[in-house]
């Protein structure tokens, strides 16, 4: 099979891999599509992603595919079900594995079946689940992303009735802002530097919206909220936007930290905010309540709420998948987007 590889010096390129051995609670799947993940991908290619180490590795963490075969211990995976977040298993000796979704071939592992039997799973193995039949397999890479931001609110104990600020209008920022306008939040305050990113949160519900290139977040957001917000977000991974955010805070109020940055540090000056104030980061999403995420995500979409295409601009065949981090690497516009396996 072909894979994807990401090398330390930066250079990716498509390789012969070996086909992955299942155990006897694995399933075999093909991957239909992996979501590409502007940060965690480019972080990794960089060589700034903390924990991605060891080089080369196989890159892709947001994989929908197939499955082909079954171990002799699998009992809640069926030949033919679409199955979300394979990973690649053990790789070649000297090749690691950053989670391996753009490879051809990958594993799912059956959770409930190692439960039933005693034995204890690993918690990734928990978001590994099925889809309905006739989802798109290529749009359903964003069911990915979908899960993690919704269980990552539970996470950060959003409720209704209380204000947002949300700093970054990929299609994380853009969920995270319809997904407050489900659970009835408000008022929520888009920011971001890019018009057309600013119009798409308006349209999934944004109260307020603020290029912060040309108005000061501060003034905005004290204008809708005079006694501060309840929760600032960043969703894209700006170090600095903790203290921005630190004075629109409200007593007591949090800031929150979703997006990754390629720096690891930064200084935070509290001499303009509240006296009680909490700091939050959740950069690595539980898998398991991405699993509980699983079923209102899926019922979003029959009920016509959320479309996944809404969020998906680009979809290039694995062939091409150079093009997509050029893209990236290039800083133009895009929302979500995917690799397609034939």
């Amino acid at each position: 099979m072909k894979g994807y590889i990401v090398y330390a010096d930066g250079h990716c390129q498509i390789e012969e891999l070996p086909i992955p051995e299942m155990g006897e609670y694995d399933a075999l799947v093909k991957v239909e599509s992996c979501g590409v993940c502007n940060g965690t991908d480019m972080k990794i290619i960089h060589g700034k992603f903390k924990g991605v180490e060891q080089y080369p590795v196989v890159l892709g963490h947001e994989g929908v595919a197939r499955v082909v075969a079954r171990g002799t211990k699998v009992r809640h995976y069926q030949i033919g079900d679409l199955v979300l977040m394979p990973y690649i298993g053990q790789t070649p000796e000297g090749i690691g594995s950053a989670w391996g979704g753009y490879a051809e071939y990958n594993l799912v592992t059956d959770a409930r079946a190692m439960e039933e039997d005693g034995q204890i799973p690993e918690e990734y193995m928990y978001a590994q689940n099925v889809l309905p039949g006739d989802f798109d397999p290529v749009s359903s890479a964003m069911i990915i992303t979908f899960r993690e931001v919704l269980s990552t609110m539970g996470i950060f104990g959003f409720q209704p009735n209380q204000s947002l600020v949300i700093l970054g209008l990929g299609p994380v920022g853009l969920s995270f802002v319809q997904f407050a306008k489900f659970l009835g939040m408000g008022p929520i305050i888009a920011v971001d530097i890019q018009d057309e990113k600013l119009e798409k949160a308006q349209k999934y519900g944004a109260d307020a919206i603020v290029n912060s290139r040309v108005r000061d977040v501060r003034e905005v957001v004290r204008s809708h909220c005079p006694g501060g917000i309840d929760y600032a977000l960043d969703a894209v991974g700006v170090p600095g936007f903790i203290n921005t955010a630190l004075e629109i805070l409200r007593p007591g109020g949090k800031v929150c930290v979703y997006g990754i940055s390629e720096q690891q540090h930064t200084e935070i000056d509290w001499s303009r905010c509240p006296y009680n104030w909490t700091l939050q980061f959740n950069q690595f999403p539980s898998k398991k309540r991405e699993s509980e995420a699983h079923s209102r995500i899926v019922e979003w979409i029959r009920l016509g709420i959320l479309n996944p295409n809404d969020y998906i601009s680009h979809v290039f065949d694995f062939e091409e998948i150079g093009k997509a981090f050029e893209k990236i690497e290039n800083r133009e516009p895009m929302m979500k987007m995917v690799i397609r396996f034939k």
